[in-house]
This record gives structure tokens, sequence and C-alpha cells, in this order.
């Protein structure tokens, strides 16, 4: 079997020494146009793009990603929207792992089955649905799995052991570790120390499987996590684009300086 295009990536970015880094932007922010050209744009420095659909109730999301998916949904953006992002975004640049971030309701609504073979037909590399926790997600799981659609797992510093080797023995070719607890976007409450002693001892269950690190990841803390297979960077590129658009300024380049300037600091 063909290995996934996110396990190529993590195997390109252990061969150059350093974590992938993944970034979040909300589909539709700050117009579906110019959504699709920072996510073209900021794809030539991020290894891995996740992109967020847009949701008025989110449960983990801190107020920069809150403020992105009101202005998407202001924007009048659908599920079908996302696809047709992501849709054009896989056209020109098919290598690039793409990974969907959202929530169950959302799926639900959708058609679970729709929604999972949508994924498949517009190439979708990954899925994280972030109200859909194990054990509850196993046949949903198996369902994206059998698509080659990779259902990412999530894990947590209160996650117990038992429940650690459960989701890790369950996952695909990535988890992802919430650093601390909190919303996104947060001021990275725990020493990074700390994050990385954690994110070690979840490693050592199986050194194979590639875990980033999610949460208050900022240019100032990514440095010091740079041990991680993966870093997930979101809110500061949602506060960006705020930025820009407050300043009438091109978001597109600022986002892109910013998401260059991350990329830069763990090379």
């Amino acid at each position: 079997m063909k290995s996934s295009l996110i396990s190529q990536t993590f195997n390109k970015t252990r061969k150059e020494n350093r974590p992938a880094l993944i970034t979040y932007t909300v589909a539709g922010d700050y117009n579906k146009k110019k959504s699709l050209e920072i996510l073209k744009s900021i794809s030539d420095y991020a290894d891995i793009c996740e992109l967020g659909f847009p949701h008025n109730t989110p449960i983990a999301d801190g107020g920069q990603i809150q403020t992105s998916a009101y202005r998407s949904i202001k924007n009048g953006i659908k599920i079908n929207d996302v696809f047709s992002i992501a849709s054009q975004f896989k056209k020109e640049k098919k290598h690039k792992p793409i990974i969907l971030m959202g929530y169950y309701n959302m799926i639900y609504q959708y058609n679970k089955n729709k929604f999972i073979d949508k994924c498949k037909k517009t190439k979708i590399d990954g899925l994280i649905v972030v109200d859909l926790p194990f054990p509850e997600n196993k046949t949903f799981a198996l369902r994206c799995k059998k698509k080659g659609v990779n259902f990412i797992q999530l894990v947590s510093p209160t996650t117990s052991r038992d429940r650690l080797k459960q989701i890790i023995r369950n996952s695909h070719d990535m988890i992802y570790y919430i650093s601390m607890l909190s919303t996104t976007g947060g001021k990275l409450k725990v020493a990074p120390k700390k994050i990385l002693e954690r994110y070690k001892k979840i490693k050592s269950f199986n050194k194979n499987k590639n875990i980033v690190i999610g949460f208050g990841i900022t240019e100032k803390t990514i440095k010091s996590l740079n041990k991680a297979d993966g870093l997930v960077v979101g809110s500061v590129i949602c506060k960006e684009i705020t930025n820009s658009i407050n300043k009438r300024q091109n978001a597109v380049t600022n986002v892109t300086n910013i998401v260059k300037k991350l990329r830069n600091k763990i090379k």
C-alpha cells in the first residue's frame, strides 16, 4: 500500500532534521478568493495545511480563530465552499497535504458517508473532528481509512495512560497533541520543557507514530518545541489576517511573511 502524503511529508521533514510546520486557516477568511490565495501562498513554507470549517459555536477555538470564523460565516461560506477551496488548492498543489478541521454536527447534518466520499473526491489527506472523541469515533475513523483519508486523533495532558495506548493503537498517520488545557491562541501557560517531557512520554508508546503539538505556538515559542514531529500554528495566522484587514494591508503578503518567519525558526 502506498504511504499517505502525510506520512511522506513527515519522512521528508525527519530527514531534514526539523519538525513539520502545519498551518491553520479558516476557509473563506477573509473572503473565498482571498482564502484560497492565502492558502496557496503560505503552502510554499508550510509542510501541511489545515483548513477549518467556519463554525458559530466552536469548542476549542480561541478569540482569534472565532473572529476568522465569524467573518467567514458572514461571507456565506458553506460546507461545499470549503470543499471547493480545498479542491482548487489541490489542483495546483497536489503534493501538499491538506487536512480539514471541523465539528461533527456539521458532518452529521451533511451526511457522514457523503462527507467522507466528498473528502476522497476532493483529495483531502486528513480530517480532524474536534468533538468526536475516541472510542465514539472508531466507526467513522474506519470509514475514513477505507477511503484513504487519515482520521486524526486528539490527545491532551489529561489523557490517561490506558486511553493513550488505545488511541495510539487506533490512530492513522498523525496524532494531534493539545499542549495545554485552554482554547487555541492562549498564552503558553506551560513551560516548553514540560510540554516536551509529556510529549516524549506519549511518543514512547510508539516511536513510529507522527505526533504534532498544537495550542500556544507563536514566533516566540516555536523554536523551543522543535523536537516534536510537527508544530501547528493557527491563531497567529488568523490574528494577522484581522490586522491586515483593519489596516487595509495586503493579507496574503503579511500572512505569508509570518509563516516564512516561523519556518525559518525551525529549519
